[in-house]
């Protein structure tokens, strides 16, 4: 696995069902994720019979790009992931240096991913935020957790972190509303949200038209809880989440796939390779252009002083004992000598020396 930075944007690949069911494409998917430079691939693991009644409707993108013949639990059931091809993509993912990562939407699978795939974090979609029973066994696992939070409220988010809270530090008390409030209201919940918990700003539409994106509500969140923010993108393109690591995102995730014409929900609202790679690229540049909080030249600029500043001179030949004035001072380039705040102080008071012309002032 490669090493980077510990203050470097975590870009996930988000793969999700992009694979129609097949193994040969879900493993092309983690090629062009790793091509692309991305941190983690992550796919989503679902029983279909466990996320969706026969009675669940579409979502109307779901709808619009796969039809209405089938119901949700159907196309569902096309899309889930086998367990054995969750260890061949693992496998393929450790030989390429990304991190494998899925989605789990039901205990069972969640389970699997801790327990079987050995997952390293945990990540709570927008949809389960508000399954209090499926957050707080992922909180349990202790490891770390990202929370997607499109569709709710700062409320519902803030409850959801109580039920983490809860599950973080552990405790005798019955799980329960009363039992989660306690645990974020207190030192130690919080400490523990801080240290596990990054918290994605969602808008849960697809593709999100900008006017929906909402960014401000991302820095919201980080100060209302004190968490490490990130941001899960629907948008068409790549702007948005170069936006969100300008407005402090530590965490990035975009859909992707191998083609955006292929048939299935996710596709053309996803990200093909060659972008995938120039988003990264972007975010890598975004980031290091944030820089730190203090305003001073840094090593780039210092050369340059010289060049662009300007220092006093004389503006004609100005004799020893000669007292200063309008008339014989100049602010010229370049810099690096008296600066020309002094300009007024020195008027009228004398030469200590004779001085040409453009000879910088002492």
């Amino acid at each position: 696995m490669s090493h980077r930075p510990t203050d470097q944007v975590t870009v996930i690949a988000e793969a999700g069902v992009n694979h129609n069911g097949s193994l040969e494409t879900a493993l092309g998917l983690v090629e062009a994720a790793a091509e692309a430079g991305a941190d983690i691939v992550k796919f989503q693991t679902f029983k279909a019979e466990a996320l969706a009644a026969a009675s669940a409707p579409k979502a109307v993108y779901q709808a619009r790009e796969t039809g209405s013949d089938q119901s949700q639990l159907e196309m569902l059931r096309m899309l889930e992931l086998p367990e054995a091809h969750h260890h061949e993509i693992a496998r393929l993912c450790g030989d390429r240096g990304i991190e494998f990562l899925s989605t789990a939407f039901d205990a069972e699978s969640l389970k699997f991913l801790v327990g079987d795939m050995g997952i390293r974090r945990i990540k709570i979609p927008s949809g389960e935020l508000t399954n209090a029973p499926l957050v707080l066994e992922a909180a349990r696992s202790g490891l770390p957790l990202i929370l997607s939070t499109g569709m709710a409220t700062l409320g519902d988010v803030e409850t959801a972190l109580g039920v983490v809270a809860f599950g973080l530090i552990g405790g005798n008390e019955q799980p329960g509303r009363a039992a989660f409030e306690a645990a974020y209201a207190s030192a130690q919940g919080r400490a523990a949200l801080r240290q596990h918990v990054t918290v994605l700003h969602c808008t849960t539409d697809y593709p999100t038209p900008p006017d929906a994106v909402n960014m401000r509500a991302m820095a919201t969140m980080g100060r209302a809880f004190g968490t490490r923010i990130g941001y899960s993108d629907h948008t068409a393109g790549i702007a948005i989440p170069v936006l969100a690591v300008g407005q402090g995102a530590s965490l990035i995730e975009k859909h992707f796939t191998l083609d955006r014409t292929m048939p299935g929900p996710d596709h053309k609202a996803s990200l093909e390779p060659d972008d995938l790679a120039a988003m990264v690229s972007m975010i890598r540049d975004a980031e290091k252009a944030m820089g730190s909080e203090i305003k001073a030249p840094g090593d780039a600029e210092r050369r340059n002083i010289v060049v662009a500043r300007k220092s006093l001179v004389a503006a004609r030949p100005i004799a020893a004992g000669e007292l200063f004035s309008a008339e014989n001072l100049a602010v010229k380039r370049p810099g690096g000598g008296r600066a020309p705040i002094d300009y007024w102080a020195l008027q009228g008071t004398p030469a200590s020396r004779a001085y040409d012309i453009d000879e910088a002032v002492e």
